[in-house]
């Protein structure tokens, strides 16, 4: 059977979804402090940061349920999107390269699903220039224009910016998440998916009692 979004959606709507968490945490196990905590763009609200990779197969396959839970989020929180950027890792460049070509766009929301698609069901080497402007093009973006952008200063400003809070992070993989620039977690803590999201909920309202006080 070829491997569609589709049946991933199908495959995330069967696993329980908890939009709303009752759970004690622990620091060092569920989540990690960091220190100095990380700027996050907009400090009257919450920020769910998270470090991706469009070539990795678990940010992929977190995807369908990471869509879902996004739509329960409370009022006074946002998702801000980092394409992770390591020393030991130059060949993630490219296709953070491309994120920020389409961030920059103001395309991201139409076309973050079809990069992921294109990547792990097609299996396209959007790593190639030549490929992804292809790509782009097919999907309706000015081809010219894209290209430009993509070999843009601030394209190249928002790379070492990645960089720069990758390493503040303290992250060593991807998918990562970190809320409101101080506590992060992942599901290679919690677990699985499901406690994934639980443990954000919790850490999300932890942020906004901070907030309040």
């Amino acid at each position: 059977m070829m491997l569609t979004r589709r049946n991933f959606l199908l495959a995330a709507s069967t696993l329980p979804f908890i939009p709303v968490s009752a759970q004690a945490l622990t620091e060092g196990q569920e989540y990690r402090l960091i220190q100095p905590p990380l700027k996050t763009l907009d400090p009257k609200r919450v920020e769910v940061l998270e470090f991706f990779w469009y070539g990795c197969p678990h940010c992929f396959a977190l995807e369908p349920d990471l869509n879902a839970w996004l739509k329960t989020l409370p009022k006074g929180v946002y998702l801000r999107r980092v394409p992770a950027v390591f020393l030991q890792t130059p060949h993630w460049i490219p296709l953070a390269r491309a994120y920020y070509a389409v961030e920059i766009l103001g395309l991201t929301e139409k076309l973050h699903d079809d990069i992921f698609d294109a990547i792990h069901l097609s299996g396209q080497n959007l790593d190639d220039t030549e490929t992804l402007l292809n790509f782009m093009q097919k999907l309706g973006v000015n081809r010219q224009k894209f290209q430009q952008v993509l070999n843009s200063p601030e394209v190249q400003k928002r790379l070492a910016e990645s960089e720069k809070l990758s390493l503040a992070a303290g992250i060593h993989g991807v998918p990562s998440f970190v809320i409101n620039g101080k506590y992060e977690t992942s599901v290679t803590k919690t677990g699985s998916p499901e406690k994934l999201f639980a443990t954000m909920n919790e850490l999300i309202a932890r942020a906004q009692h901070e907030k309040k006080r």
